[in-house]
Protein backbone atom coordinates (compact mmCIF):
# COMPACT_ATOMS: atom_id res chain seq x y z
CA UNK A 1 0.00 0.00 0.00
CA UNK A 2 2.89 2.38 0.91
CA UNK A 3 4.45 1.70 -2.45
CA UNK A 4 1.24 2.54 -4.29
CA UNK A 5 0.81 5.80 -2.38
CA UNK A 6 4.39 6.82 -3.12
CA UNK A 7 3.94 5.84 -6.74
CA UNK A 8 0.79 7.97 -6.94
CA UNK A 9 2.59 10.93 -5.38
CA UNK A 10 5.42 10.52 -7.86
CA UNK A 11 2.99 10.37 -10.76
CA UNK A 12 1.16 13.52 -9.60
CA UNK A 13 4.48 15.35 -9.13
CA UNK A 14 5.57 14.36 -12.62
CA UNK A 15 2.25 15.24 -14.24
CA UNK A 16 1.23 18.20 -12.11
CA UNK A 17 1.53 20.63 -15.01
CA UNK A 18 -0.80 18.43 -17.05
CA UNK A 19 -3.27 18.13 -14.17
CA UNK A 20 -3.21 21.87 -13.56
CA UNK A 21 -3.74 22.48 -17.27
CA UNK A 22 -6.74 20.15 -17.38
CA UNK A 23 -8.32 21.76 -14.32
CA UNK A 24 -7.69 25.23 -15.70
CA UNK A 25 -9.23 24.22 -19.01
CA UNK A 26 -12.33 22.90 -17.27
CA UNK A 27 -12.63 26.10 -15.26
CA UNK A 28 -12.43 28.16 -18.45
CA UNK A 29 -15.07 26.03 -20.12
CA UNK A 30 -17.44 26.32 -17.16
CA UNK A 31 -16.90 30.06 -16.88
CA UNK A 32 -17.39 30.44 -20.63
CA UNK A 33 -20.67 28.52 -20.48
CA UNK A 34 -22.10 30.79 -17.79
CA UNK A 35 -20.87 33.92 -19.55
CA UNK A 36 -22.47 32.69 -22.78
CA UNK A 37 -25.77 32.01 -20.99
CA UNK A 38 -25.78 35.33 -19.13
CA UNK A 39 -24.60 37.72 -21.85
CA UNK A 40 -25.74 36.04 -25.06
CA UNK A 41 -28.60 33.56 -24.52
CA UNK A 42 -30.49 35.49 -21.82
CA UNK A 43 -30.76 38.75 -23.84
CA UNK A 44 -31.82 36.81 -26.94
CA UNK A 45 -34.44 34.98 -24.90
CA UNK A 46 -35.85 38.30 -23.67
CA UNK A 47 -36.20 39.55 -27.23
CA UNK A 48 -37.82 36.27 -28.28
CA UNK A 49 -40.24 36.38 -25.34
CA UNK A 50 -41.34 39.88 -26.39
CA UNK A 51 -41.83 38.80 -30.00
CA UNK A 52 -43.72 35.54 -29.36
CA UNK A 53 -46.57 37.19 -27.44
CA UNK A 54 -48.76 37.99 -30.46
CA UNK A 55 -48.30 34.50 -31.88
CA UNK A 56 -49.55 33.08 -28.59
CA UNK A 57 -52.64 35.29 -28.85
CA UNK A 58 -53.34 33.96 -32.35
CA UNK A 59 -52.78 30.42 -31.07
CA UNK A 60 -55.36 30.97 -28.32
CA UNK A 61 -57.80 32.16 -31.02
CA UNK A 62 -57.19 28.96 -33.05
CA UNK A 63 -55.64 31.05 -35.84
CA UNK A 64 -52.89 28.50 -36.32
CA UNK A 65 -51.55 29.61 -39.72
CA UNK A 66 -51.19 33.18 -38.47
CA UNK A 67 -49.57 31.95 -35.26
CA UNK A 68 -47.03 30.00 -37.27
CA UNK A 69 -46.19 32.62 -39.87
CA UNK A 70 -47.56 36.12 -39.37
CA UNK A 71 -49.43 36.96 -36.17
CA UNK A 72 -49.44 40.69 -36.99
CA UNK A 73 -49.18 43.70 -34.66
CA UNK A 74 -45.39 43.56 -34.75
CA UNK A 75 -45.25 40.00 -33.49
CA UNK A 76 -43.21 37.12 -34.85
CA UNK A 77 -44.58 33.73 -35.87
CA UNK A 78 -43.49 30.58 -34.12
CA UNK A 79 -41.47 29.41 -37.12
CA UNK A 80 -39.36 32.59 -37.19
CA UNK A 81 -38.90 32.41 -33.43
CA UNK A 82 -37.52 28.89 -33.86
CA UNK A 83 -35.30 30.01 -36.75
CA UNK A 84 -33.91 33.09 -35.02
CA UNK A 85 -33.95 32.09 -31.36
CA UNK A 86 -34.03 28.29 -31.44
CA UNK A 87 -31.36 27.95 -28.74
CA UNK A 88 -33.35 29.91 -26.16
CA UNK A 89 -36.11 28.83 -23.78
CA UNK A 90 -38.63 30.77 -25.85
CA UNK A 91 -37.38 29.14 -29.04
CA UNK A 92 -37.86 25.76 -27.41
CA UNK A 93 -41.40 26.71 -26.34
CA UNK A 94 -42.16 27.82 -29.90
CA UNK A 95 -41.44 24.26 -31.06
CA UNK A 96 -44.21 22.96 -28.83
CA UNK A 97 -46.64 25.57 -30.13
CA UNK A 98 -45.62 24.80 -33.72
CA UNK A 99 -46.22 21.09 -33.16
CA UNK A 100 -49.73 21.74 -31.85
CA UNK A 101 -50.46 24.17 -34.70
CA UNK A 102 -49.50 21.60 -37.31
CA UNK A 103 -51.54 18.94 -35.53
CA UNK A 104 -54.61 21.18 -35.69
CA UNK A 105 -53.89 22.01 -39.34
CA UNK A 106 -53.66 18.32 -40.25
CA UNK A 107 -49.94 18.27 -41.11
CA UNK A 108 -49.11 15.37 -38.84
CA UNK A 109 -45.54 14.79 -40.03
CA UNK A 110 -44.57 18.37 -39.15
CA UNK A 111 -46.42 18.07 -35.85
CA UNK A 112 -44.30 15.03 -35.01
CA UNK A 113 -41.10 16.76 -36.20
CA UNK A 114 -41.49 19.81 -33.98
CA UNK A 115 -42.78 17.89 -31.00
CA UNK A 116 -39.77 15.56 -31.14
CA UNK A 117 -37.48 18.61 -31.21
CA UNK A 118 -39.20 20.18 -28.21
CA UNK A 119 -37.62 19.60 -24.78
CA UNK A 120 -40.34 19.63 -22.08
CA UNK A 121 -39.85 22.47 -19.62
CA UNK A 122 -41.87 24.70 -17.35
CA UNK A 123 -45.62 24.31 -17.62
CA UNK A 124 -45.45 22.18 -20.78
CA UNK A 125 -45.00 18.71 -19.33
CA UNK A 126 -43.72 15.51 -20.95
CA UNK A 127 -47.29 14.15 -20.72
CA UNK A 128 -48.58 17.00 -22.88
CA UNK A 129 -45.83 16.36 -25.42
CA UNK A 130 -46.55 12.63 -25.55
CA UNK A 131 -50.25 13.33 -26.00
CA UNK A 132 -49.68 15.50 -29.07
CA UNK A 133 -47.40 12.83 -30.54
CA UNK A 134 -50.03 10.18 -29.80
CA UNK A 135 -52.75 12.23 -31.49
CA UNK A 136 -50.56 12.78 -34.55
CA UNK A 137 -49.68 9.11 -34.91
CA UNK A 138 -53.32 8.19 -34.36
CA UNK A 139 -54.33 10.46 -37.23
CA UNK A 140 -51.64 8.79 -39.37
CA UNK A 141 -53.22 5.40 -38.50
CA UNK A 142 -50.00 4.27 -36.86
CA UNK A 143 -51.83 2.62 -33.98
CA UNK A 144 -48.80 1.01 -32.36
CA UNK A 145 -46.89 4.28 -31.99
CA UNK A 146 -50.04 6.13 -30.98
CA UNK A 147 -50.76 3.60 -28.24
CA UNK A 148 -47.16 3.77 -27.04
CA UNK A 149 -47.33 7.56 -26.68
CA UNK A 150 -50.75 7.49 -25.02
CA UNK A 151 -49.28 5.05 -22.49
CA UNK A 152 -46.27 7.32 -21.94
CA UNK A 153 -48.58 10.29 -21.47
CA UNK A 154 -50.64 8.45 -18.88
CA UNK A 155 -47.54 7.31 -16.98
CA UNK A 156 -46.05 10.81 -17.00
CA UNK A 157 -49.23 12.55 -15.86
CA UNK A 158 -49.33 11.92 -12.13
CA UNK A 159 -51.44 14.84 -10.97
CA UNK A 160 -55.15 15.65 -10.77
CA UNK A 161 -54.97 18.12 -13.65
CA UNK A 162 -53.56 15.88 -16.37
CA UNK A 163 -53.67 12.39 -14.85
CA UNK A 164 -57.38 11.52 -15.29
CA UNK A 165 -57.57 13.23 -18.67
CA UNK A 166 -54.66 11.27 -20.17
CA UNK A 167 -55.88 8.01 -18.64
CA UNK A 168 -59.30 8.55 -20.19
CA UNK A 169 -57.78 9.22 -23.61
CA UNK A 170 -55.66 6.09 -23.22
CA UNK A 171 -58.69 4.03 -22.24
CA UNK A 172 -60.74 5.26 -25.19
CA UNK A 173 -57.92 4.50 -27.61
CA UNK A 174 -57.49 1.03 -26.08
CA UNK A 175 -61.19 0.44 -26.66
CA UNK A 176 -60.79 1.57 -30.26
CA UNK A 177 -58.12 -1.12 -30.69
CA UNK A 178 -60.31 -3.75 -29.03
CA UNK A 179 -58.13 -3.89 -25.92
CA UNK A 180 -61.13 -3.78 -23.60
CA UNK A 181 -59.50 -5.30 -20.53
CA UNK A 182 -56.67 -2.75 -20.73
CA UNK A 183 -59.20 0.03 -21.19
CA UNK A 184 -61.07 -1.13 -18.09
CA UNK A 185 -57.82 -0.91 -16.10
CA UNK A 186 -57.25 2.65 -17.30
CA UNK A 187 -60.76 3.68 -16.31
CA UNK A 188 -60.48 1.87 -12.98
CA UNK A 189 -57.36 3.85 -12.14
CA UNK A 190 -59.28 7.07 -12.68
CA UNK A 191 -61.97 5.80 -10.30
CA UNK A 192 -59.43 4.74 -7.67
CA UNK A 193 -56.90 7.59 -7.84
CA UNK A 194 -58.77 10.56 -9.31
CA UNK A 195 -62.33 9.86 -8.21
CA UNK A 196 -62.95 13.45 -7.05
CA UNK A 197 -61.95 15.11 -10.33
CA UNK A 198 -64.23 16.33 -13.11
CA UNK A 199 -62.85 13.73 -15.53
CA UNK A 200 -64.08 11.01 -13.18
CA UNK A 201 -67.70 11.99 -13.87
CA UNK A 202 -69.47 9.08 -15.56
CA UNK A 203 -66.18 7.15 -15.74
CA UNK A 204 -67.88 4.20 -14.07
CA UNK A 205 -70.06 3.84 -17.17
CA UNK A 206 -66.91 3.69 -19.33
CA UNK A 207 -65.46 1.08 -17.00
CA UNK A 208 -68.57 -1.09 -17.04
CA UNK A 209 -68.80 -0.92 -20.83
CA UNK A 210 -65.15 -1.93 -21.23
CA UNK A 211 -65.60 -4.80 -18.75
CA UNK A 212 -68.72 -6.00 -20.59
CA UNK A 213 -66.92 -5.98 -23.93
CA UNK A 214 -63.84 -7.67 -22.40
CA UNK A 215 -66.00 -10.49 -21.03
CA UNK A 216 -67.64 -11.03 -24.41
CA UNK A 217 -64.32 -11.64 -26.14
Amino acid sequence: MEFNINALRTFVDQKKNLVIGILAGLAILIAGYFIYKAFFVAPKNKVAADQIYQAQIMFDKDSFQMALNNPGVGGTGFLKIIENYGGTETGNLARYYAGVCYLRLGDYDKAIKYMNEYKPAGEITPAMTYEVLADAYSEKKDDNKALSYYEKAAKSADNELTGPYTLKKLGMFQEKLGKYADAAKSYKKIMDVYGQTADANNIEAYYERAMLLANKK
